[in-house]
C-alpha cells in the first residue's frame, strides 16, 4: 500500500484555450475540468486508477468539494476536519500544451490540525510501503514540516517504516533535502533541482541532462536516497549510489502538463513496488508523465494508457562527490570523487 499525505490539496480547474493567452484579453474556453487534486492527491488517483491500494491523508471537511471529487473517482482517504474550504487551483492551458496556473494560498492550519494530521499518517503507516509527502504547506506551517512527519514515521515502526517519497518546492523541499532524517526518494523538476543545489538554471539543466544528473549527485551525497529529477519534455534523470541514468520518451502532443510530474512519481512508485529494478522504475515513471501530458486539465492515466516501451533509456558515468570524514569523525573537509 502507498500512502500520501497532501497537507494543501485543492480543486483543480482546468481552463483549456483554443489560442495564445492574451493578458487583458476576454477569451473563450473549448474546455473545462475540474478535479480533485493536489501532488499526493495526484499521486494516490493515479495509483488508484492502476489497481494499486493507495490511501490519500488530506485535511478538510466532509462536505468539502476535495473528498466528494475523491470520492467520486473511488479514491480511499482518511481526512482531518478544520473547520474552512479548501483552496482552488486555476490551470490556463493553450492549444501547445503551454500552462499558466494561478495556485491559492489554502486555508491555514492550526496546531492541532497538524497534530492531527501527523497522527492520522503515524497510525495509517503501518504495513505501508511507501509513504508520499507532497505539494505545497499552508499558510503558518513550518518548512521542517516535511521532516518531522518522516522522524515521526521511523520513530514509530524503525526498519519495518514505509521508504519515504518528497515532492514539494521551496522551502519545505529544501528543509526536506538537507533534513534529519533524509527521505529515501526526492522528485524535483529541473527548476526546483537549481535552486536546491545552486547548479545551473531550469533551463540549462533541461537541456544538458549530464549537468543535471552532476546536481542530482549532490543531493545523494547530503544524504538523498534516491533523486528523480524530471525535465519536461527532455524526459528525467534517476539518480542513486548504484548509478545514473536518463530516459526520454518520444514527442506527444501536450495538452496540459498539470500533474505530469505527479503522474511520473506514480509510475515511478508502481514499478518500485512491482520489484522492478531502477531503470525500469525510470521508464515508468517517464511513460506516465508522458501520457499525463496528452491528457487534458489534471487527468492522470492508467497503467494501460502508458507506453514504456517506448521509453529510451541511458546510463550515465558521473562523478559522485562524497565528503571524506576528517581524523576527529568529523564529514567537513574536502570532497573526494566517486565514479560510478
Amino acid at each position: 500500500m502507498i500512502l500520501t499525505l497532501t497537507a494543501n490539496p485543492s480543486i483543480d480547474r482546468t481552463v483549456e484555450l483554443a489560442a495564445p493567452l492574451v493578458r487583458g484579453a476576454v477569451q473563450r474556453a473549448v474546455h473545462v475540468v475540474q478535479e480533485a487534486g493536489g501532488k499526493g492527491v495526484n499521486v494516490s488517483r493515479a495509483l488508484a486508477m492502476s489497481g494499486t491500494r493507495t490511501l490519500a491523508v488530506v485535511p478538510g471537511d466532509d462536505d468539502d468539494p476535495v473528498l466528494a471529487g475523491l470520492r467520486s473517482v473511488s479514491v480511499p482517504f482518511r481526512n482531518v476536519p478544520i473547520g474552512a474550504g479548501l483552496r482552488t487551483n486555476t490551470a490556463i492551458t493553450e492549444h501547445d500544451g503551454t500552462t499558466t496556473k494561478i495556485n491559492e494560498p489554502g486555508p491555514a492550519l492550526s496546531a492541532a490540525h497538524l497534530e492531527e494530521l501527523l497522527a492520522v499518517v503515524v497510525a495509517e503507516s503501518d504495513g505501508a510501503d511507501w509513504l508520499v509527502l507532497a505539494g505545497s504547506l499552508p499558510p503558518g506551517v513550518p518548512p521542517t514540516f516535511y521532516t518531522r512527519v518522516t522522524a515521526a514515521v521511523r520513530e514509530a515502526y524503525g526498519l519495518s517504516a514505509p521508504l519515504v517519497a518528497i515532492d514539494s518546492s521551496g522551502e519545505p523541499l529544501i528543509e526536506a533535502a538537507a533534513g534529519v532524517p533524509a527521505p529515501d526518494l526526492l522528485k524535483p523538476n529541473a527548476e526546483e533541482l537549481s535552486e536546491l543545489t545552486g547548479i545551473g538554471t531550469g533551463d540549462e539543466l533541461e537541456k544538458d541532462h549530464e549537468l543535471a544528473a552532476k546536481a542530482c549527485a549532490v543531493l545523494i551525497t547530503a544524504g538523498v536516497g534516491a533523486v528523480l529529477a524530471t525535465l519536461g519534455s527532455k524526459g528525467a534523470l534517476l539518480v542513486t549510489n548504484a548509478g545514473a541514468w536518463h530516459a526520454v520518451h518520444p514527442p506527444v502532443t501536450a495538452r496540459s502538463t498539470v500533474g505530469a510530474g505527479d503522474s511520473a512519481l506514480a509510475g515511478y512508485l508502481l514499478a518500485h513496488s512491482a520489484g522492478e529494478l531502477p531503470e525500469n522504475c525510470l521508464r515508468q515513471a517517464v511513460a506516465h508523465g508522458s501520457a499525463a501530458a496528452a491528457l487534458p486539465g489534471s487527468t492522470v492515466p492508467s497503467l494501460d494508457q502508458t507506453t514504456p516501451a517506448a521509453v529510451a533509456v541511458t546510463p550515465l558515468k558521473i562523478t559522485l562527490p562524497v565528503i571524506e570524514p576528517s581524523a576527529t569523525g568529523s564529514t567537513a573537509g574536502p570532497l573526494a570523487q566517486e565514479e560510478f
